[in-house]
């Protein structure tokens, strides 16, 4: 049979041509803005020219859009993945919040854009962040209530405002992260580096363990095989320090 469909080799290297694009465009938008951003610089950093790149997206809002839908979906799969997990409501709840803050140690781009797009949303501007909340984020929203609600009527979680808890779970290490610079003047140590961050990922779903759950013992047990099987990113993105006003060097 003839025709003028590519052949599987020509397929898998334009997925892995498209999938060299995203990333470089991912650092770059998560770097400088959409406005800041330079198509060469995606460009070279991805070793295609620019002819190809515009192939594949167009132009620099859609190859924008692009690479802030890969990064978000990455999450709402890892999300995803949890929430389906064959473990009690609690326990998920316990992954969840741990994933959370895994996600924000390992994916500083992603925060990075989410940062840009509710400035933007902020201003009136039009951006990507309504198509987000619908696809990505409102769904996990949806999901991480039931599992919470779930986990109360089974009597496993405290029968609290079933919005608090994803709120304790997620906003704590938001929270953390964003006060990194005022921490760094209170504590005696650099809150970012890695023993003090290994540290607070423990304490984080310790302290859910004791707090959310009616039985604190089975709650207690829940946190350690929890921390005991998901154990911190062994390659943490170094743009991070800087990205909550640190010095990297002081990390090493």
């Amino acid at each position: 049979m003839t025709g003028t469909a590519p052949s599987r080799s020509q397929a898998e290297r334009a997925d892995i041509t498209r999938s060299r694009i995203l990333e470089a465009a991912l650092s770059e938008f998560s770097a400088h803005g959409l406005a800041g951003a330079r198509i060469d610089q995606i460009a070279s950093a991805a070793a295609v020219n620019k002819a190809l790149l515009y192939y594949y997206f167009e132009s620099k809002e859609k190859l924008y859009e692009a690479a802030l839908e890969m990064a978000a979906g990455k999450v709402r799969d890892s999300n995803m993945a949890v929430f389906l997990r064959e473990a009690s409501p609690g326990e998920r709840v316990l992954r969840t919040a741990l994933n959370h803050f895994d996600r924000i140690l390992s994916q500083r781009e992603f925060q990075s854009l989410m940062h840009q797009e509710m400035i933007r949303h902020h201003k009136g501007e039009s951006g990507a962040l309504p198509i987000l909340v619908k696809r990505v984020f409102g769904p996990i929203h949806v999901m991480f209530q039931a599992l919470v609600r779930e986990g109360i009527a089974s009597g496993e979680l405290i029968d609290v405002d079933s919005l608090q808890i994803p709120m304790a779970a997620l906003g704590a290490n938001v929270f953390y992260f964003l006060s990194a610079p005022v921490w760094r003047l209170v504590l005696p140590f650099e809150p970012l580096e890695a023993k003090a961050l290994a540290l607070r990922r423990k304490a984080l779903v310790e302290f859910l363990g004791q707090a959310l759950f009616i039985d604190r013992a089975l709650g207690a047990e829940l946190a350690a095989r929890v921390l005991a099987d998901t154990p911190m990113p062994d390659k943490l993105d170094p743009m991070m320090f800087k990205s909550f006003g640190g010095d990297n060097e002081r990390t090493k």
